[in-house]
């Protein structure tokens, strides 16, 4: 299994070519390419490499699909023998990006 972990939009995730994931709100249109660059591991059919914290020599190529918006969370705070109460509740603004390739020491992982 060929897989990257990598850093984008403040979070770490594990990517995989070939699937889709939701970032936090990034400034791109649909169908942009971007490389991101903050390549944390690299598992390339057992091959395990790992960066210090990043791996120079690796980038992580996708496709911007389109912008979404989350699941709504509700927040209710309730002040027992108060009378009070609040509801409010936000849904955050996210991009779903295609992973493409996984690209290191030059060389396609597929």
């Amino acid at each position: 299994m060929n897989y990257a972990i990598i850093e984008a939009s403040g979070r770490q995730f594990w990517v995989e070519p070939g699937r889709f994931y939701d970032f936090n709100h990034l400034n791109l249109n649909c169908g942009d390419k971007i490389a991101l660059t903050r390549v944390l591991l690299v598992n390339n059919q057992g091959n395990v490499s790992v960066g210090r914290p990043c791996l120079d020599n690796a980038k992580v190529e996708a496709t911007v699909l389109g912008h979404i918006k989350s699941r709504k969370v509700t927040v209710y705070k309730m002040r027992p023998k108060k009378k009070t109460r609040k509801k409010q509740g936000y849904r955050s603004n996210l991009t779903r990006v295609m992973i493409n390739s996984i690209q290191f020491d030059g060389n396609n992982i597929q």
